[in-house]
């Protein structure tokens, strides 16, 4: 897996935050199983509620184009144009993982650059998680 290349695209779909309240800009590109890379990027709002993550955006739009599953989402964040620091998805965000990939394949890349990024499962950023194998047959994923 090119971890660089799903780095630098997470970097450049940062740059489309829209967080005039945080001043936090988030960045994710999600890998499908198919290689099409999905980016997406923080969304607030006033009311803060309707906000949405950089990694659920990057689901919902794969989904949206018929993906299901997943290999790999690469994250990045840090406030307004400085440094990106280690950035790690909200439970929300943890949880969308939880419906669509096997926490114990499925890589979530965190980092600071396309050189200096650390890699985790989903399953050791959400242990004992809950998911659709819990509610249905165990052929969900």
């Amino acid at each position: 897996m090119d971890y660089r290349a799903l780095m630098e695209a997470a970097i450049q779909a940062r740059e489309n935050s829209y967080s005039p309240y945080s001043d936090y800009r988030v960045g994710a590109a999600l890998l499908s199983d198919t290689g099409k890379v999905f980016r997406g990027c923080n969304v607030e709002n006033a009311a803060f509620s309707p906000g949405i993550c950089a990694e659920r955006t990057a689901f919902v739009k794969a989904v949206s184009e018929g993906e299901h599953r997943f290999q790999a989402i690469a994250i990045v964040g840090g406030a307004g144009a400085g440094d990106l620091e280690l950035t790690a998805p909200c439970g929300l965000c943890r949880q969308v993982m939880m419906e669509f990939c096997d926490p114990k394949a499925f890589e979530i890349v965190l980092g600071t650059s396309t050189e200096d990024y650390q890699v985790f499962t989903l399953e050791e950023l959400l242990p004992l998680g809950f998911g659709p194998k819990n509610l249905r047959k165990q052929d969900v994923l």
